[in-house]
């Protein structure tokens, strides 16, 4: 029988000094640690994969600093849990006394009033807030709230941290300490755990329960092969944070890229199984849509935009089917890349050229002297021509006729390809015959 409380609970650390990995913001002289000891900690957010000890590290800065902790799941809290803990921060608060920290772990599930309902108390010194989170503060967190707080990124464990962290745990542990155990090879463990310090103990635990013998008379060797063959009965194949999480985005890719519908929804399935966060999916759709999709069917990006949209305000398991339907779309549009094509070969020009001046005849003219001085001079105005459009010159004199768009061959830009020979003879030329 395996201890009541989990491995990596009895083998959490206390100090700075125990915690493992992250010596980019806690290791000797690192820029965390340095706040840490001057004890002048500003609200922040640790942003980075699950297992990493984000939580950890928050208990640990509480107690260092000998600070009143509080601890909100934002699964599991709301508002009313929110202002109960500013007001229970509050009676805390005494003169000359630091700020209570308030740590919330996932708080990019938290909504905007939920946010909001942190502002006053952070602003005001009411508590020093830490935030978890597993995705890009940028796109979960308020304006409002992230410009009030540092963002630390912690990285996955490397494959060195993770084998010191099995080798602790057969001297350091209590449980395990009592049998005979050796480590033979780390590579199913390593692989396994993706990063994960949590799911590491997770896996060592299932082999040595599945292991071990009771009278602690016998000696166990683990290699790849019981590992295995006893984790991967248990914990789910699919590693959100490791190397199968990017091989299966890709592989969803580039199969509604290959206008593969079967194989799309295959791969989605993948990962709506293995737990991926919906709105992770949803984005590097809107993405495809606007990069492999794009003028071929400017209905996708529209599509994707309100999947996207639509799995926030949808709950789970009816998402999939959302996801499901917009990847059908995707992989069966027309494709093309032209507007990305577009955008990098302006780019390119832009780093080879410089800063082209923008010529007379359409910089903006609010001044007398700007006019006297040519600003705006024979600028066509476009609707006072037929059709709304008139050739003019609008791009730096040493690029003038360079094309950067290069319509796909799909029906749509075929018609745009004539549409713009039509309207510019003589200034861009388009290769008919191109082949993406």
């Amino acid at each position: 029988m395996l201890a009541n409380q989990p491995l990596a609970e009895r083998l959490r650390p206390k100090t700075l000094d125990d915690f493992c990995g992250q010596d980019h913001l806690v290791g000797s002289n690192a820029v965390l640690r340095k706040v840490i000891e001057s004890g002048n900690l500003p609200s922040f957010i640790l942003w980075g994969p699950p297992g990493v000890g984000k939580t950890t590290l928050a208990g640990i800065i509480a107690h260092t600093l000998k600070r009143p902790f509080f601890h909100l799941s934002a699964v599991h809290s709301g508002v009313k849990d929110v202002r109960e803990t500013i007001e229970k921060a509050k009676k805390q608060q005494f003169f000359n006394q630091p700020n209570p920290i308030l740590f919330i772990d996932e708080i990019h599930r938290f909504n905007k009033s939920q946010q909001d309902s942190l502002l006053s108390a952070v602003e005001q010194g009411i508590i020093t807030l830490i935030g978890a989170t597993t995705e890009n503060p940028s796109f979960e967190v308020i304006s409002p709230l992230l410009s009030r707080c540092q963002v630390y990124i912690m990285n996955p464990l490397s494959e060195q941290e993770l084998a010191g962290l099995l080798e602790r745990a057969l001297t350091k542990d209590a449980y395990l300490s009592k049998f005979d155990l050796e480590i033979v090879e780390h590579e199913a463990f390593i692989r396994i755990s993706g990063g994960d310090a949590r799911k590491l103990y997770n896996a060592l635990e299932l082999v040595v329960a599945s292991e071990a013998d009771e009278s602690l008379s016998q000696k166990i060797k683990i290699d790849n092969d019981k590992v295995l063959k006893h984790v991967q009965k248990n914990l789910a194949l699919y590693d959100k944070n490791g190397e199968q999480h990017y091989d299966i985005i890709s592989a969803f890719i580039k199969s509604l890229r290959g206008s593969d519908p079967n194989a799309a929804v295959y791969w989605l399935a993948r990962m709506v199984e293995g737990g991926e966060d919906p709105k992770f999916i949803a984005r590097r759709m809107l993405i495809l849509a606007a990069e492999d999709i794009g003028i071929a069917n400017p209905n996708a990006l529209l599509l994707a935009q309100a999947c996207f949209e639509a799995i926030n305000v949808t709950g789970w398991p009816e998402s999939r089917i959302i996801l499901s339907e917009t990847a059908v779309y995707l992989a069966l549009s027309p494709k093309s890349n032209s507007s990305y094509l577009a955008i990098e070969g302006a780019i390119e020009a832009v780093r080879d050229t410089g800063d082209l001046p923008v010529p007379l005849n359409i910089r903006n003219a609010p001044t007398k002297l700007m006019k006297d001085i040519g600003y705006g001079k024979g600028y066509k105005y476009a609707h006072s021509y037929k059709g709304n459009f008139v050739a003019d010159n609008f791009l730096p004199e040493q690029i003038q006729g360079r094309i950067f768009y290069e319509p796909g061959t799909n029906p749509k830009e075929d018609e745009i390809r004539k549409k713009l020979e039509g309207m510019w003879k003589g200034v861009y030329k388009y290769n008919k015959d191109q082949s993406l």
